[in-house]
């Protein structure tokens, strides 16, 4: 029988009955991080799978999303089974994997760090065995009760299947209740390591019990633990949460919990990133509207808002009418959209608002600026005809390549296509989907299709950035909604003279501005490029009798339009000079008896690089160039010398 490998797009002769297994075998692919599982047709399964004539099969690798998810996934059980042989009276419950690994929750169990050393001593010893998971399918619910017999956790996921939909998993004395599909043998795992514990709630429902989580995460290579390791501790040191703080950016209250206060360091960021957006797009042609924060019941019944996400909307009555704080902006530009009757010539109409919205997260979700319940969002809202989709989106990217780039992240593309759950017509979505693939593969840019992963109203495309540490973030999105312009019934005039519905796209590309504050925070590792830093120039005193021509200096570097203040205080220069390092200014300027006498002043950066005396004039004229480039480097990098005085 001949298949066909997309992997490399040509046909594979094998015998009747072959595996996927027996392909892999075949194409020589065995390496620890090569053909975790294969795609057949569609539907991702276990390498023991037997194929057909004409299958189409993708073999997953570790690169790959659904390598990574099959791979992690079967590491939870290998946690799993070293927790029952250390802990029998543990009850397993449910082990997915997640973005960076895996956990699994347990109940019954109690453990401390202390005990990780021993957990991953065991999980070794199970690797080494090497087994290799088979599967198994319950004829029903009775005969897969039979086998968790006094776990209630399982017993509760059992009875919410369907009888025809119900497999487990077993390796060696383990047994666990799974969809599948898993690794064809454990010894595909090179490196396993727990990372942490914590309490989380049965099904993230508070009402039910607390259990006990503990996440790990493993790989086919020691090399890639190592370096995975080595990012954990980075991240540590540039969290968001301790450095925002520390350069009084930002504060969270517990009498305002994820609602973050902005301080004024912070706000000089948020300016110029707001002012950054909204000139560039001006520039794009885009329209700038605000909208009400709170808006009646009936708007957010006309959305769906109000059945659909009223849990994490807050709400309340006002003259015996219910309102709710918007916990989005799209209801609101509809509202705007239907203020004028539109013609086809004045499409594509590009709508932006930076609108302040508010949903309800459960307490425990919250982090940081990363998952808050009060934030701001980059919205835009494009209203065009179906032929103008691709030229839009092509736009967007354009718009999405020139915001991230200045910020020195880099991104990567995702097209999510129709779910099964969706509304709208066959036509509607093919030529939406066919808009948003013609662009995405015009603009030549490597994507991954998401097949079936939209959003039930329309296809979307995610962005995810990524940092200086190399992790991913999903910040921005372009989403195509053949819904609200349906339920808001918005109009133009085509050019037939008949009135049609316009096809929009919601777009944001921050996402969200404190996220994106915060993950700018973290990437920088609180040094921010000068084009944004909330303190570029101090001027620092050698002695009291200095301070008059430092004051003279600030007032020059202000008036070329730079943040400066001046250190005159009755310390050393050490001091002063650690001072400003630790507070992140991009520049100090060192003034004494030799600089006044030269009118010039001693520079040095806060990296400690020394680049001794200057005069004020070249030194303005160089910042302003720094500063019009929105360099992400110092001008004056080229001309390192380290004061081996003040290293740090």
């Amino acid at each position: 029988m001949l298949v066909f490998v997309n992997n490399l797009k040509k046909q594979v002769e094998m015998p009747d009955g072959s595996s996927a297994k027996d392909l892999v075998e075949m194409l020589n692919l065995r390496a620890p991080h090569q053909s975790l599982a294969a795609e057949i047709n569609g539907v991702t399964k276990d390498l023991s799978h037997p194929l057909a004539q004409d299958d189409k099969i993708t073999l997953w690798n570790f690169d790959d999303i659904e390598g990574k998810e099959v791979y992690w996934h079967t590491s939870a059980h290998v946690l799993a089974q070293a927790i029952l042989r250390l802990w029998p009276e543990a009850l397993p419950t449910i082990g997915p994997p997640i973005e960076n690994g895996f956990y699994y929750d347990f109940a019954n169990l109690t453990i401390t760090d202390a005990d990780f050393e021993r957990i991953d001593q065991e999980v070794q010893k199970i690797l080494d065995e090497n087994y290799q998971p088979k599967r198994y399918e319950f004829k029903d619910k009775q005969e897969a009760l039979t086998r968790f017999p006094g776990n209630k956790y399982k017993k509760e996921l059992i009875e919410s299947f369907d009888d025809s939909s119900i497999s487990g998993y077993g390796q060696g004395e383990f047994f666990d209740l799974c969809r599948g599909p898993h690794l064809p043998n454990i010894g595909k795992i090179k490196a396993f390591k727990v990372l942490k514990t914590s309490g989380a709630y049965w099904r993230a429902d508070a009402k039910n019990e607390m259990l006990t989580r503990i996440y790990a995460i493993s790989f086919p290579d020691r090399k890639l633990l190592k370096d995975y390791l080595f990012v954990l501790e980075e991240a540590k040191k540039r969290d968001h949460r301790i450095i925002g703080p520390k350069l009084d950016l930002f504060s969270l209250k517990e009498e305002a919990p994820g609602m973050p206060f902005i301080h004024p360091h912070g706000m000089i960021i948020w300016n110029k990133l707001i002012d950054f957006w909204r000139g560039l797009h001006t520039k794009a042609g885009y329209i700038e509207i605000k909208t009400p924060q709170l808006m009646s019941q009936e708007l957010w019944e006309t959305s769906g808002h109000w059945f659909h996400y009223r849990e994490n909307m807050y709400s309340f009555e006002i003259e015996a009418r219910h309102f709710a704080i918007k916990p989005m902006n799209c209801p609101g530009c509809m509202l705007f959209y239907k203020t004028h009757s539109h013609s086809y010539r004045e499409l594509p109409l590009r709508v932006s608002e930076l609108g302040h919205v508010h949903r309800h997260e459960a307490s425990g979700a919250l982090s940081g600026l990363f998952r808050v319940r009060s934030f701001h969002q980059d919205d835009a809202h494009l209203f065009m005809k179906p032929s103008e989709i691709k030229q839009e989106i092509l736009k967007v990217l354009a718009l999405t390549e020139e915001i991230y780039a200045a910020f020195g992240l880099e991104y990567r593309l995702e097209l999510s296509t129709r779910p099964e759950k969706s509304i709208g017509n066959d036509e509607d979505w093919i030529v939406a989907t066919a808009g948003l693939k013609d662009a995405l593969d015009q603009w030549g840019q490597p994507y991954r299709v998401n097949e079936g992963d939209g959003a039930f109203y329309g296809p979307k495309i995610d962005i995810h950035i990524k940092d200086a540490l190399g992790r991913s973030w999903q910040c921005g999105t372009v989403q195509l909604d053949m819904a609200l312009p349906e339920k808001f019934k918005l109009e133009y005039m085509d050019s037939d003279g008949v009135l049609k519905r316009p096809v929009m796209i919601h777009r944001a590309l921050f996402g969200s501005v404190e996220r994106f504050f915060g993950i700018l925070i973290e990437h920088f590792v609180g040094k921010f490029p000068l084009w944004i830093s909330p303190m570029q120039v101090r001027i620092i005193t050698v002695a009291d009798r200095h301070a008059e021509y430092a004051h003279e200096v600030a007032k020059q570097v202000r008036s070329a339009g730079f943040l400066c203040d001046v250190d005159d205080a009755s310390e050393s220069v050490n001091k002063k000079i650690r001072s400003a390092q630790m507070l992140q200014i991009n520049y100090m300027l060192t003034v004494g008896d030799k600089e006044i006498e030269n009118k010039t002043a001693a520079l040095r950066t806060r990296d400690n690089v020394v680049h001794g005396e200057i005069q004020i004039s070249e030194f303005i004229k160089a910042l302003e160039k720094e500063m019009n480039d929105k360099s992400l480097v110092s001008c004056f990098a080229k001309e390192e010398k380290i004061d081996e005085n003040h290293g740090q």
